[in-house]
């Protein structure tokens, strides 16, 4: 026969019930289960079982830091990177076609523009607010007609872009979210 003292942690056999042994009297054992129900079984339906110890501590600190609602990051961007344009449009006639060799100086300045224009104009329509076109040093014709260009457009400001990063040879385009800004 099975003797159980107050205090053990028992397992009931055929259920799933546990608890611990409150009372011994007889041949009749009663447990209370983690619910606090007091509840007897004879010796043989119950079985010693090791007790677990839990760091109580460890689990409501656990406990606490489920139940706190949390913040989400702030992605901060340094002041540099928040100015630095997003889009970037290189005007360089080797980056524009394959072969230029058979091409005019005016078949080339065309397709610069024509370059630019649409890529103001999806800038325009997917709300990009800054945007830089590199051009290049040169004798300034295509800066020139680019500067002619951005001027038939309301919403826009243009202004050379960063030195440091472009050299001479770059305008930045800042775009106007709303026509009523400019």
């Amino acid at each position: 026969m099975k003797t159980f003292k107050i205090g053990d942690t028992v397992a009931v056999l055929d259920d799933d019930l546990s608890g611990i042994v409150t009372k011994v009297k007889n041949n009749v054992v009663t447990i209370e289960t983690p619910d606090g129900f007091e509840l007897d079984f004879e010796p043989n339906e119950l079985v010693v079982t090791k007790p677990m110890k839990i760091d109580l501590r460890a689990a409501e600190a656990i406990i606490r830091e489920k139940e706190q609602p949390k913040r989400k990051q702030a992605t901060t961007k340094k002041a540099k990177e928040r100015y630095q344009p997003t889009m970037e449009v290189d005007l360089h006639i080797h980056h524009l076609t394959e072969n230029s060799n058979r091409m005019s100086n005016h078949d080339m300045l065309t397709l610069q523009l024509d370059t630019a224009r649409g890529q103001l104009e999806f800038a325009i329509r997917k709300r990009i607010q800054k945007m830089v076109f590199i051009h290049g040093v040169g004798e300034g014709v295509l800066k020139t007609e680019l500067e002619y260009l951005f001027s038939r457009y309301d919403a826009v400001k243009f202004y050379d872009a960063d030195f440091q990063k472009y050299g001479v040879g770059a305008t930045e385009v800042y775009i106007y979210q709303n026509a009523n800004n400019s």
